[in-house]
């Protein structure tokens, strides 16, 4: 059988065909890994090159190089919280990028997810390292921070943008929420008031099984409040008196997506995995840093740690906020709090009980008082439904207050 030929620019040459008419394979797989490598320099360049803050980068390697170079814990510890902010706020981008493909319900419920993942994270290696009070106050200062920093940021902002009006949100989102949070501090609440008023049948014991016990009725909650979120009944959280129409407006404001769905999740394994990397380091480095800086690892856990994990919410919700979009920075905001309460500290909590730590939900009075002041703040701010500049530099005041209080508190001696 004779290969046929094509004639270009007067000569005759061997067209590359197979007898079916196809390419040939080494033709066509050239192509397609041509373009698998285009894909994937583009997706590098939008994910690595795009943001600002991502000249902190460097920061992670330098932390790394540092720690086995010196014994200065106070710059390792700084260099590796530098190093996962932006780490925090890609595994952020990465998963908005997801949600585009996912829809908007499975889209909140990943981006809850992973926003809080750099928390989990370090809650984990502390938990392994039986640093319990790490863990503990680490995730009560993620849920403080997002409360009041962040939602206070949020609503600042956007009542300095939106000055002339007052902004609203969804009542029944803030309330549900509310009542989930009100829900978390009575399972923190028992564990401490029975250990404080030395009430226990077996003293140690029976405050862990206490733990143990709310920590899966609460997990049940929580996943009852996810089945409820995700069953269709959503749409009844919309602001009093507004409709839910859809105009061209809120089409041209799709967004489109600006990496494909393997690359996001690819990119979401990545960051993941370079972030646990790297809380090791922070971590181990956190009482050394405590010593060197000398701060209390209180604050260290309560204050400065949040910060590397709430990047990408605080970022994200003073964004919506600026764009009047307040239930989305409630979403961001209220929603992770009620996700650590709710889900990642019981989950420490199983997670300790297989390991063989007693990680309990007896967070001791100072922090039970402070999170449960925080709540009742928090709800009566929400409860009429609307948002200023007023409300959120009153979060963020009650903020500093709090920031204050853990630079001067020190955990008891046993």
């Amino acid at each position: 059988m004779e290969t046929p030929q094509i004639e270009m620019g007067g000569f005759k040459v061997n067209s590359p065909q197979v007898p079916n008419g196809g390419l040939r394979p080494t033709v066509s797989s050239s192509w397609n890994s041509r373009g698998t490598v285009e894909r994937a320099i583009k997706s590098i360049r939008i994910v690595v090159f795009t943001s600002k803050l991502n000249v902190l980068m460097p920061f992670g390697p330098a932390s790394i190089i540092l720690h086995f170079t010196t014994r200065r814990h106070g710059l390792v510890f700084l260099f590796s919280m530098l190093g996962i902010t932006p780490l925090a706020e890609r595994l952020g981008y990465a998963t908005e990028q997801l949600a585009i493909y996912t829809g908007p319900t499975v889209g909140g419920l990943l981006n809850a997810t992973f926003g809080n993942a750099t928390e989990m994270i370090i809650a984990i290696y502390a938990l392994k390292n039986g640093m319990i009070r790490v863990v503990q106050q680490s995730l009560l200062g993620s849920i403080l921070s997002n409360m009041l920093l962040v939602m206070g940021c949020a609503f600042f902002a956007g009542g300095i943008v939106h000055r002339n009006k007052d902004q609203v949100f969804s009542k029944a989102t803030a309330v549900v929420n509310s009542g989930l949070l009100l829900m978390a501090v009575m399972g923190l609440m028992f564990p401490a008031v029975l250990h404080f008023t030395h009430s226990e049948v077996r003293q140690g014991a029976s405050e862990v099984a206490l733990s143990r016990f709310s920590s899966c009725i609460m997990l049940v909650a929580y996943a009852s409040y996810l089945y409820f979120q995700l069953s269709g009944r959503s749409n009844m959280y919309s602001p009093i008196g507004s409709e839910e129409t859809p105009n061209e407006d809120t089409v041209e404001e799709d967004e489109e997506a600006e990496i494909g769905m393997w690359e996001a999740v690819t990119w979401l394994a990545v960051l993941t995995l370079w972030v646990s990397f790297l809380s090791e380091y922070l971590v181990n480095a956190i009482e050394g840093a405590s010593d060197s800086l000398n701060l209390p690892v209180a604050f260290i856990s309560v204050i400065l740690l949040p910060i590397v994990g709430n990047a990408a919410e605080h970022a994200s919700a003073i964004m919506f906020a600026m764009k009047d979009k307040l239930d989305i920075t409630l979403g961001v905001a209220i929603g992770s709090s009620t996700q650590i309460s709710m889900f990642v500290i019981p989950f420490c909590v199983v997670i300790g009980w297989m390991m063989g730590h007693k990680m309990d939900l007896n967070f001791q009075l100072f922090e039970t008082a402070t999170l449960f002041i925080t709540v009742l703040v928090v709800a009566f701010m929400l409860q009429d439904g609307t948002a200023n500049y007023l409300k959120g530099l009153m979060l963020i005041l009650c903020y500093l207050i709090v920031a204050a209080s853990f630079f001067v508190h020190v955990d008891p001696q046993s």
